[in-house]
């Protein structure tokens, strides 16, 4: 209905000099400073899984065992749960942009200590510093590319961003592993330390600056905060979302500790089990990350909205691809096919993961769910390559996929029986 009180009111011309309202113009998306922090994304993953594709050669080279090799990985892996949050709290009031450039330039002196170590227990402490560097380079990079664009872009932001590291898998290790092959494990890792350097230098001139209150909540702030998040918004009580993202992040442990107990050991698997050639391992594990980055699109196309559906499917055809690679090893087109689709498969799983836990939360702890899962996923980096070298010194490396069957097989059905019981509650 039209306002009559206003009808027969003059209207009042706009003077010249007087300014129209602004309309402040949405800013570019920032296309190369992301892409930027999607390379050290990408550059960081490849240094921490690395040592997978080189697995047999640094076992020679270095006189120690298979498993022994792995276990680079569990040491890696297990500083960024020890050292990330201290680190981070220290660090907390130095520049962001200057904390990436500075994290690269640890992880091109790590690499290259790790060339030149003369003795298995140098390298382990090269990687340990390695580590270091990685528990900072995500308190900082969790939360960068927010910081970059408006809140509606965030998600295009943050998806461009972790696209590092699937290319990581895709690209980095199998090249540093070709390489590896071609001029010695040595020279690859001098490679990688090339590279940090290279975006080092470009995270510099490319990644724009962010304010230096942008570092996400560290771990240890999580646990301080967790109470207070997880009972505030409800009136003094505790958050009712708690029980199901606990739930999220032991499922998330018990899938990774699952999988890197077998995949950190996946090169004298297949060189022993399936018997291909030296020059056939990079090629296979490039496979392995195509079909992983196919994964990762499913999730976006077709199972995002659905991350129940999802995960179950992803968790099943996991199991059930590494059940046909584990009885079919012999039987060569099987067994590289099994090896395919369960790149596909698990390529699924931590996204859906995340996404299944941050619907689970509720707003107000959200952060510290996320801090929680960043740190059960870590766990199960490293407890799963320490229980690979266990199970390979114990019952052989030709029982390990089956015990990572029976976890996948454990986490399906929490999964199954926690969505029943969701329903049930629902209807009731």
């Amino acid at each position: 209905m039209t306002n009559t009180a206003n009808i027969f009111l003059p209207t009042v011309p706009r003077s010249p000099d007087e300014a129209a309202p602004k309309v402040e113009p949405t800013p570019p998306f920032p296309w190369i400073g992301l892409i930027t922090l999607a390379a050290a994304v990408f550059l960081s993953v490849t240094s921490e899984m690395l040592p997978t594709g080189l697995l047999p050669e640094m076992s020679a080279s270095l006189n120690v065992a298979e498993s022994q090799i792995g276990l680079l990985v569990s040491w890696f892996a297990f500083t960024v749960v020890v050292t990330g949050a201290p680190v981070a709290i220290l660090t907390r009031r130095f520049s962001r942009h200057g904390l990436v450039v500075l994290v690269l330039v640890i992880f091109a002196l790590s690499s290259v200590l790790t060339a030149i170590a003369p003795t298995y227990e140098l390298v382990v402490a090269a990687r340990v510093l390695g580590g270091v560097a990685h528990g900072l380079f995500w308190s900082v990079v969790g939360a960068y590319a927010a910081h970059l664009v408006p809140k509606a872009q965030i998600g295009r932001a943050v998806s461009i961003t972790v696209a590092g590291g699937t290319l990581a898998f895709v690209l980095g290790v199998p090249l540093g592993t070709a390489i590896g092959h071609m001029l010695g494990w040595r020279l690859a890792f001098v490679a990688l330390g090339v590279f940090m350097l290279v975006g080092a230098a470009l995270v510099w001139k490319f990644l724009p600056a962010v304010a230096r209150d942008s570092t996400p909540m560290s771990t240890t702030d999580a646990v301080a905060s967790a109470g207070s998040a997880a009972s505030a918004p409800h009136g003094g009580r505790r958050d009712p979302t708690v029980p199901a993202v606990v739930l999220i992040c032991f499922i998330t442990g018990i899938t990774m500790v699952g999988h890197y107990s077998f995949y950190t050991y996946i090169a004298p698997f297949l060189l022993g089990g399936l018997g291909i050639g030296l020059s056939q391992l990079a090629p296979l594990l490039f496979a392995y990350g195509v079909a992983g980055a196919i994964g990762l699109l499913l999730v976006g196309t077709v199972f995002g909205p659905r991350p129940t559906l999802g995960l179950v499917l992803g968790l099943s055809a996991s199991a059930v691809s590494v059940t046909l690679l584990a009885v079919f090893s012999a039987t060569l087109p099987v067994a590289l096919a099994a090896f395919v689709l369960w790149g596909m498969a698990f390529g699924t799983l931590p996204p859906l993961l995340q996404t299944r836990m941050l619907h689970a939360a509720s707003a107000g702890i959200r952060d510290t769910a996320a801090a929680f899962y960043t740190t059960a996923f870590n766990l199960g980096i490293g407890g799963g390559a320490l229980l690979g070298a266990a199970l390979i010194e114990t019952v052989g490396l030709d029982l390990v996929p089956l015990i990572y069957v029976g976890l996948l097989v454990v986490a399906l059905v929490v999964v199954l029986v926690t969505d029943l019981i969701a329903r049930r509650r629902e209807k009731a």
